[in-house]
C-alpha cells in the first residue's frame, strides 16, 4: 500500500480548524491515548500524515502475550522456504548470544575512539520471551517484551559476548528499565549507542508500557572492567511522564569524543516528544526535544525543543563535529508544506541555543517495498568527517523506487550538496520460479523491477572514507503463506492450513565507498523478511561505524539462522527450529 504523498493534508487541515474553529471536530473520532494502540490509532487516523511512531512502538502497541499453555505445542506446519540458508555464514558473524530463536532487530553500533578492536553493540532483544524461569508461577517468557540487548567485542567483532540468561543473570542486557531487569515498565528499546573521548560507553533508549501512560527516555552509562567485561549502572531518566498526552519516541545518543573540543565529553540526546489533546486523544504534533549532560550521564538538562516551526517531525540524530558543534539531523514538516524534508539544525554552545532549522531537501517518503509488508520509513542518518564535513543520508521515492540518496555540507550545515543516488540501478533477481499453486496453477517469476533501498547507515573512518550501507531489494522468491493458523505470537511460528504462494523480496546488506565507489555485499545469503513478527517488522534502522583505524563495521537484521524454540510469548513448545531474527555484523575497510 502507497501512503500519501505529503504531510501537507494533514497539517493544513489542523492549520485551518485553528484558524476557523472548523466544526468537523465534534464529528470526527475520539481516542483512549493511555494505551499505545489509542495513541497510534490517533497518529494513523491523521489524514495524509507520514510521520509515524517507530516501528518498536507500534508493534509492541499491536503485539499480545499469549496464555501458558497446558501442554506444548506441535507445529502443523512451520513457516519456511527451502530458499532460505540455514545459517549466517563467515566472514559475517552473529552478535546476539542467545540461541533459543529469541527475535532480536534495529541495530546499533559504536567503536571506542582509542581502541578500535573494542566494539559495542545493540538491538531490540526479545530473549526474556525465551527465559524457561518462573516468576510467581508465571514463566518468564510470559511476561518478558521487548528490552534492550547489548553485546561487546574486544576482538575487532571476531567474536562477541552479553549472553543473559534469567533476571539474575541479566548479561549485558540493559538494566533498570523493564520489569524483568529491575525497572518499573512493560518494555524498552530503540537502541543507540556512543563512546566518548575516554571511551565510555552510552546508551540511550525508550522505556514504556502498553496500556498505561508512562514512559520515558533512558539512559545508561557503561564501563569496561580490567579484564575487558562491559557493565552497565542504572538509568538515567529524561522527560519521564506519566501524562496521556505525550509519548517520548526514537531517541539517539552522540557524546563529543574530540579531545579539543570546549565541550569534549558533553552527551547529548535527541528524540520526538508526540503530543495529543488530552480531551480527544487526537495527535497535534511532534517536535524535535533535545537535552545535554556534562556529567557523564549523571543527569541531563531540562528538555528543550529544538525544531522550531518544524512541529511535525520523527527520527532525529545527534552528529557533533570536531569543532565540537553539534547538528541534529530529521525529518520533518512545517503546517504546510507541500512535501516532508530532511533537516538539520545546529547549536555551537554545546546544545544551550540553537540556529533555526535548515532543510536539507525534499522527501517522497519511501512505502513498502514491492513484495514485502514489513514496516519503513525515511528517517536520516548522518555522521560527521575528521575535517569537519557532514553527510546525511537516507530514502526517498524516485519513480516508484525507494532509492538512498546523500548529500554533504561543506560549511558546518548552512548549506547542502543536491541528494546523489548512494547505488547504481538494478533489477532484481527471480529465484526459484516457477512453483506449483496447491490448486494447480502456476506462479511465474514477476516482470523485471528496479532494487529498492531501505534504511540507510553511514560512518565517515578515520582515514576520510565514507561509507554508506543500506538494504536492498536485491532477489525476488515465492514464498508460501498461511491459510490459516493461531493469532500472533504463536502464529509466527506455526501454521494450521498452508496457502498459496506469492512473491517476495529478499534483501542483501550492502555497502559503497562514496569516494571510491567501490561496492560490496557484505550480508552472505539473502534475507527472507517474512520470518520473524508475520514479516511486518524490521526494525527502523541498521547501523554503521567506522573506526580511526579505517575499518568500518556493518550491523544489520539477518534472518538466516535456524535456532530451537522452546518457549515462546508464554506458549511452551515441543523443541521446533525455526527462523528468526538476528542481528549479524561484518568489517571491512575497502
Amino acid at each position: 500500500m502507497k501512503r500519501l504523498p505529503a504531510i501537507a493534508a494533514a497539517t493544513a487541515a489542523l492549520a485551518l480548524g485553528w484558524l476557523i474553529g472548523a466544526p468537523s471536530w465534534a464529528s470526527q473520532p475520539a481516542y483512549d491515548i493511555t494505551t499505545l494502540a489509542g495513541k497510534v490509532a490517533s497518529l494513523r487516523g491523521t489524514a495524509g500524515l507520514q510521520i509515524r511512531f517507530s516501528s518498536f512502538i507500534e508493534q509492541e502497541a499491536a503485539d499480545s502475550s499469549a496464555a501458558p499453555t497446558e501442554a506444548p505445542i506441535t507445529p502443523d506446519h512451520v513457516l519456511s522456504s527451502p530458499l532460505d540458508g540455514t545459517s549466517v555464514a563467515p566472514p559475517a558473524v552473529t552478535v546476539n548470544q542467545d540461541r533459543a530463536a529469541a527475535p532480536q532487530n534495529e541495530t546499533a553500533i559504536a567503536i571506542d575512539p582509542n581502541n578500535p578492536s573494542r566494539i559495542v553493540a545493540a538491538a531490540n532483544d526479545y530473549v526474556t520471551r525465551t527465559w524457561t524461569c518462573t516468576v510467581s508461577g508465571q514463566p518468564c517468557s510470559a511476561l518478558g517484551d521487548g528490552y534492550s540487548g547489548t553485546y561487546y567485542s574486544n576482538d575487532g567483532g571476531a567474536t562477541w559476548a552479553g549472553e543473559s540468561t534469567d533476571p539474575a543473570h541479566l548479561g549485558t542486557l540493559i538494566p533498570g528499565v523493564e520489569r524483568l531487569t529491575g525497572g518499573i515498565y512493560d518494555a524498552g528499546g530503540d537502541p543507540a549507542l556512543a563512546f566518548d573521548s575516554r571511551g565510555t560507553p552510552f546508551y540511550a533508549g525508550l522505556g514504556f508500557n502498553r496500556t498505561s501512560a508512562p514512559n520515558t527516555v533512558a539512559v545508561n552509562r557503561g564501563s569496561f572492567s580490567s579484564n575487558g567485561a562491559l557493565s552497565w549502572n542504572a538509568p538515567t531518566f529524561i522527560n519521564q511522564t506519566t501524562s496521556p498526552s505525550t509519548l517520548n519516541d526514537k531517541e539517539w545518543i552522540a557524546a563529543d569524543a574530540n579531545a579539543a573540543s570546549p565541550f569534549r565529553d558533553r552527551v547529548y540526546v535527541s528524540w520526538t516528544r508526540f503530543l495529543f489533546n488530552p480531551s480527544n486523544g487526537r495527535y497535534v504534533q511532534s517536535p524535535i526535544f533535545f537535552a545535554w549532560s556534562d556529567d557523564h550521564g549523571q543527569t541531563f538538562s531540562a528538555p528543550a525543543q529544538i525544531s522550531a516551526n518544524v512541529k511535525y517531525d520523527q527520527g532525529s540524530r545527534p552528529v557533533v563535529t570536531p569543532d565540537g558543534a553539534v547538528h541534529v539531523f530529521f525529518e520533518g514538516s512545517t503546517r504546510l508544506a507541500t512535501l516532508n524534508s530532511t533537516y538539520v539544525v545546529t547549536s555551537h554552545d554545546g546544545g544551550v541555543s540553537w540556529g533555526k532549522p535548515v532543510a536539507i531537501a525534499p522527501v517522497n517518503d519511501t512505502a513498502e517495498l514491492e513484495d514485502t509488508v514489513f514496516r519503513v520509513n525515511s528517517y536520516p542518518a548522518a555522521a560527521a568527517a575528521p575535517n569537519g564535513d557532514l553527510y546525511a543520508t537516507w530514502t526517498t521515492t524516485e519513480d516508484d523506487t525507494s532509492t538512498a540518496v546523500y548529500s554533504r555540507s561543506t560549511d558546518g550545515g548552512a548549506t547542502w550538496s543536491r541528494p546523489t543516488d548512494v547505488f547504481a540501478p538494478a533489477t532484481r533477481t527471480p529465484v526459484g520460479y516457477p512453483v506449483t499453486q496447491p490448486d494447480g496453477s502456476t506462479l511465474n517469476a514477476p516482470g523485471p523491477r528496479a532494487v529498492e533501498d531501505v534504511f540507510p547507515a553511514i560512518d565517515v573512518a578515520g582515514n576520510g572514507r565514507v561509507y554508506i550501507g543500506s538494504y536492498r531489494g536485491t532477489v525476488v522468491s515465492p514464498w508460501q503463506t498461511c491459510a490459516s493458523g493461531p493469532p500472533p505470537p504463536v502464529g509466527r511460528i506455526t501454521c494450521d492450513t498452508l496457502g498459496n504462494y506469492i512473491d517476495n523480496t529478499r534483501l542483501d546488506f550492502v555497502v559503497t565507498d562514496v569516494t571510491t565507489q567501490v561496492t560490496q555485499t557484505m550480508s552472505t545469503h539473502p534475507i527472507n523478511t517474512r520470518n520473524g513478527f508475520g514479516g511486518g517488522f524490521m526494525g527502523d534502522y541498521n547501523d554503521l561505524s567506522a573506526g580511526p583505524d579505517g575499518t568500518f563495521h556493518a550491523f544489520w537484521t539477518d534472518t538466516n539462522n535456524v535456532q530451537t524454540v522452546v518457549w515462546f510469548y508464554g506458549t511452551q513448545f515441543v523443541p521446533t527450529d525455526i527462523h528468526q531474527e538476528d542481528v549479524v555484523t561484518r568489517s571491512g575497510n575497502f
